[in-house]
C-alpha cells in the first residue's frame, strides 16, 4: 500500500449536506482496499486566479493509505460529481 493525499475543492455555492456526501461515497472508495489517516476540512479559501468564474471554494483534505488501483476509481468518481470543481491526488514518498 502507498500513500496519498487528496484534495478536493467544491464550489462555493455547495450545500455542506452535498459536500459531506461526495466526501462520504469517496471515503468509502478508500476503505474499500484502504485506510483514512486523516481528514480536515479546510472551509472556504479564496483562489490565487479565477476558477470557472469562481474566486473561492470549500476545501477537503484527506490523507490516506490504499492500494494504487483505488486511485483510478476514486478520481473517476470525483471527476463525474457536479459539486466538484476541483481535485487532486498526490502519493507521498515514505
Amino acid at each position: 500500500m502507498n500513500n496519498y493525499e487528496s484534495i478536493i475543492i467544491f464550489y462555493p455555492d455547495t450545500e455542506e449536506d452535498v459536500r459531506n456526501s461526495v466526501i462520504e461515497r469517496l471515503n468509502d472508495i478508500i476503505e474499500t482496499n484502504g485506510e483514512i489517516l486523516e481528514v480536515n476540512d479546510w472551509g472556504d479559501r479564496k483562489f490565487a486566479y479565477e476558477i470557472e468564474y469562481h474566486n473561492h471554494g470549500f476545501y477537503n483534505y484527506t490523507k490516506f493509505n490504499a492500494d494504487p488501483s483505488i486511485i483510478e476509481e476514486y478520481g473517476r468518481i470525483a471527476r463525474i460529481q457536479e459539486s466538484v470543481l476541483r481535485y487532486m491526488v498526490v502519493k507521498i514518498e515514505d
